[in-house]
């Protein structure tokens, strides 16, 4: 595996930051630990694969935001079949207001839920558009430059998995799984902290 992606890496560099960019349209975190493998290899410029990778992530979340704000029918439809992420969302908003903009790429299952939520409000669009853009770039600059410093290490782990695949797959399962039910927990935790305060304001 090590072979196909270094030479993959090295014989279509162009294509490594185009699959970057796009795919940190759309989510990312996957796409910037391989550019930092990519760029541990030589096969790309740390620089300017960290600088793609943001404006990727930079667009991705503008298209939310104005989904949110333009597209009320979709925001909707979103309600009807995420409102519990929503409603954390507004929560996290209101208690934290824009460093959440900053956080909102290292929380699961948020990615697209808090730029819409952000949309669908009065925020100016250049504050947030001015705010997204270095938490993207910042948001790159981690994620790659930690998979760069740490590429042979990566490598040895993926090595590990393909020859214990019987062990690997279920570990990394596991550990997925983890990740899951502990936002979870913390989105539970939240609501019910936030219907505890609607119901003490309605006593009072």
């Amino acid at each position: 595996m090590q072979e196909f992606f270094t030479g993959l890496f090295e014989t279509y560099p162009s294509w490594v930051y185009l699959i970057v960019f796009f795919w940190c349209i759309l989510e990312g975190e996957l796409a910037l630990i391989l550019a930092g493998i990519a760029a541990h290899s030589g096969g790309v410029n740390l620089g300017l694969v960290i600088f793609i990778a943001g404006l990727g992530g930079f667009c991705g979340d503008q298209i939310y935001f104005y989904i949110g704000r333009y597209n009320k029918k979709y925001i909707q439809k979103k309600l009807s079949s995420q409102r519990t992420k929503f409603a954390i969302a507004h929560v996290l908003l209101q208690k934290y207001g824009w460093p959440v903009i900053f956080v909102q790429r290292y929380l699961y299952g948020f990615r697209t839920v808090i730029p819409m939520s952000i949309g669908v409000t009065r925020y100016s669009s250049i504050k947030f558009a001015i705010i997204n853009l270095i938490s993207a770039w910042v948001w790159a600059a981690i994620t790659i430059l930690l998979a760069w410093y740490f590429g042979d290490e990566i490598w040895i782990v993926i090595h590990w998995i393909e020859k214990h695949w019987y062990f690997g797959v279920p570990l990394l399962i596991m550990v997925a799984a983890s990740v899951v039910l502990t936002f979870k927990k913390i989105e539970a935790n939240m609501l019910k902290k936030r219907e505890l305060r609607k119901n003490e304001n309605r006593i009072k």
